[in-house]
């Protein structure tokens, strides 16, 4: 069984199954097919987004428990809905180890725990450690106490250090007094794990980690027995057909991604299974994995930039280069070198403790190894390889380590054979190390530098391709309509660095970049960082997102910069600039309130086109659509956690009856602010999706003709027939779509989302978009709306 559409929530404490449960009727009647569901089991205390498990064998209680789960899961049958569940079998939260029994058991028996062979520890470099120490141990060993009472989870006693509490290891207080002046230093000794300053994680750490998260430790689920253990929840929902299908969360950090989903798929029955995989520019999901396809980074990227206006890209360049020269900055060295910069800025600071672990994994010595591990690092083109598959990958990456080193080529050289060697455990760390790598440095930091166009620097683009024309739009789509069919697509996620109605308004920028340049020299003269590349990064989230509240936009501006690490950073932030940063924030909603207030309404109309085009190029485009919670209106949220904000779902169901009353009586919401013309096409979309799937078996690029033909994308699915606009600035210039026509079969269609009767075969543009800037014809018969109404 396979969805017609998705629609994801984000289940937490504050939103729990139970009252998930109470949102069911209104999914079923947007249209929706399945509810995904965020991470189910136990995290950490406090957790909203979940991906910290810390238990695996428990619905976790704070997001309503078993009977939660059974309850939203009969709710959602009963509706006639699936269930997709998000798992996460990369890592476990380690952050309060209390919490997690198998980290816990770990620290407390060492190797010998029964729970040692779960986490991927490198026993062999030393005691396991645990990065917590506000400073060195030798200026903080005051602050660490002994608790010798027992415990039923440390019969042998505690330490605590603040909020953090270890277990002792059985024997630890033999022959010690716990009051002694020189008790404390000794009962560490005897333990397996050894508590460090944590500036030390970067360089020190003994286990793997997700990307450069500490509190997230690897698991191995390659080992049968943790597979098994880590599953046999999840394996009983979709036993017991609580949930219908699996999304799986980062298997590339697994260490045979492939193994993983063919193992899942023969314990799971063959469902229905999705994966996070960012694929790069170009790169073609592994054919041979057991899954239906990827979550819908891929999709995203062609939608985004089949809406921006090439022409842009030279004027918006000039401008970046202005900005830079302005602030003392040196040229943009362009997107190549410019993540291969960050990727080795990642692989010298915190990824160094991973490429020690791949040195200590080397059959003999190599001069400089841990140089020529962080350049090929720096240089790989993906995200990972799954030997032998990917080879050419490492090849690539040799070749240009070698090139740009050439002072490494001897020992590049010596790593190339013994990195390809698919067998060895340094070929498959290393290809574990890939991901986070790329990820930190290309997600996490240079799509904070590269600012030309916020909307082009998103999860699984590449903003040096600044934009896709009809035909890329096209042939993007019949690829994905023959090869993965029910992949997910998807417009904005928990990960994405701004919501979808943020980037379309953004792309209006392309349209107009000599007149984004003077508003943003004017509102760079009221507040200004200093630093000019960074002042249009966040210049353009607040024009994007505006109005928004200014605690949202001051958590986005710290977060930004400090990921950019140009001018501050986490590690050390430099309160000089981000004094600056706030007062940016500050001027917003001040003095440059009129600014933004008067720019904004000059775009706002056409980035409403954008959004409405956009969502029914994904919506009724080949794949799987999902809608992010609450994005059936304008979603205008920034990188999370502002897009975990709580959703209005009584304000979207009363939203929704009147939409449906008023278009019973032959009325259609206006386009504004309200987004109720964005519900509208989402309610009608999934609808058609959901109960006429025969309309969506195919996908063939319609011919358009006239002077303002550029202008429109439209295709078929074998019955609906969409039509979107695209540059809506540059076709009002124009003076509007003119001769411009749709060539299509002559037969009865009405639009579905005005109810407007077509019978000829050639539809003019301007007639059929007169009332949105989106239509989609469906053959009269087909919806509720059969009679249609004349045009």
């Amino acid at each position: 069984m396979r969805p017609a559409s998705t629609y994801r929530l984000q289940i937490r404490p504050a939103f729990p199954l139970g009252e998930a449960a109470r949102v069911v009727p209104y999914l079923r009647d947007l249209g929706v097919s399945w509810a995904y569901l965020s991470p189910l089991l136990r995290a950490t205390t406090g957790s909203d987004h979940g991906y910290d498990v810390v238990d695996p064998s428990q619905v976790d209680p704070a997001r309503g428990g078993a009977a939660g789960l059974d309850a939203f899961a009969a709710a959602a049958h009963g509706a006639g809905l699936g269930v997709l569940a998000d798992i996460v079998p990369n890592h476990m939260g380690i952050s309060v180890p209390r919490e997690n029994p198998w980290w816990w058991g770990v620290l407390r028996e060492g190797r010998d725990s029964p729970y040692a062979p779960a986490f991927d520890i490198d026993w062999d470099a030393g005691r396991l450690t645990v990065p917590v120490l506000g400073a060195p141990l030798e200026e903080v060993a005051g602050d660490i106490t002994i608790d010798a009472s027992p415990a039923l989870d440390a019969p042998d006693g505690l330490l605590r250090y603040f909020e953090h509490v270890f277990p002792l290891a059985p024997g630890s207080l033999e022959g010690i007094d716990p009051d002694a002046p020189d008790a404390v230093g000794a009962v560490l000794e005897r333990q397996h794990y050894r508590l460090m300053y944590w500036r030390d994680e970067a360089s020190e750490l003994t286990y793997r980690r997700f990307f450069a998260v500490t509190t997230l430790a690897g698991v191995r689920v390659e080992d049968p027995l943790v597979f098994d253990a880590a599953h046999a929840e999840i394996l009983r929902w979709v036993r017991e057909g609580l949930v219908d299908g699996l999304r799986i969360d980062h298997p590339d950090g697994l260490r045979d991604p492939g193994g993983y989903l063919e193992r899942l798929a023969t314990t799971s029955g063959g469902a229905y299974v999705l994966v996070e995989k960012i694929l790069e520019h170009g790169e073609e999901l592994p054919g041979w994995w057991r899954t239906e396809g990827t979550t819908g980074y891929d999709a995203l990227g062609v939608v985004d930039r089949v809406l921006i206006d090439p022409e842009g890209a030279v004027a918006l360049d000039a401008m970046d280069a202005a900005l830079r020269a302005d602030s003392g900055l040196v040229p943009s060295p362009g997107w190549t070198e410019i993540i291969h910069d960050t990727k080795r800025m990642i692989a010298d600071t915190i990824q160094v403790a991973e490429i020690r672990r791949l040195v200590r994994c080397l059959p003999h010595p190599v001069s400089r190894a841990e140089d020529a591990l962080a350049e090929i690092l720096a240089c790989f083109p993906v995200y990972r390889s799954y030997l032998p598959a990917g080879r050419e990958h490492l090849d690539a990456a040799v070749a240009d380590a070698r090139t740009r080193r050439p002072d490494l080529s001897s020992a590049i050289a010596e790593l190339a054979p013994l990195l390809a060697d698919a067998r060895s455990e340094l070929a498959q760390r290393f290809q574990q190390t890939t991901g986070p790598v790329m990820a930190k440095g290309v997600e996490d930091t240079a799509f904070y530098r590269y600012t030309r166009l916020g909307s082009l620097t998103e999860v699984g683009g590449d903003p040096a391709e600044f934009a896709v024309s009809p035909a890329g739009f096209h042939a993007a789509q019949i690829t994905r309509q023959a090869s993965w069919p029910a992949s997910m697509t998807a417009l904005t996620t928990h990960d994405t660095k701004r919501g979808e109605d943020v980037r379309a308004r953004l792309d209006v920028l392309s349209e107009i970049p000599e007149r984004w340049d003077e508003v943003l020299g004017a509102l760079r003269g009221i507040a200004s960082t200093g630093h000019g590349p960074f002042d249009s990064l966040l210049w353009q989230a607040i024009v994007g997102a505006w109005p928004a509240a200014s605690e949202r936009l001051h958590a986005y501006a710290e977060k930004a910069a400090r990921e950019a690490a140009e001018a501050t950073g986490w590690w050390a932030p430099v309160a000089e600039f981000e004094e600056r940063m706030h007062a940016v924030v500050d001027a917003a909603h001040g003095p440059a309130a009129p600014v933004l207030d008067a720019f904004v309404a000059e775009i706002v109309r056409a980035g409403w086109s954008n959004g409405l085009s956009a969502k029914l190029l994904q919506l009724a485009g080949p794949g799987v659509p999902d809608v992010y919670q609450g994005s059936e209106l304008w979603e205008q949220s920034l990188v999370d956690p502002d897009n975990r904000r709580p959703v209005d779902f009584g304000l979207r169901a009363r939203m929704l009856a009147e939409i449906d009353d008023a278009f019973a009586q032959g009325r259609t919401p206006q386009v504004d602010e309200s987004g109720a013309a964005k519900l509208l096409l989402t309610s009608r979309v999934l609808r058609l999706r959901r109960d006429r799937p025969e309309l969506f078996t195919r996908y063939t690029p319609m011919t358009v003709t006239g002077t303002a033909a550029e202008h429109a994308v439209a295709f078929d699915r074998g019955g609906a027939l969409a039509v979107a606009t695209r540059l809506p600035v540059r076709l009002a210039a124009r003076g509007g779509w003119d001769d411009t026509t749709l060539l299509r079969p002559a037969s009865a269609a009405f639009d579905a989302l005005t109810g407007r009767l077509f019978e000829e075969s050639e539809v003019p543009l301007a007639t059929l978009l007169e009332v949105y800037p989106v239509a989609l014809l469906v053959p009269v018969g087909s919806d509720e709306g059969t009679a249609g109404r004349s045009a």
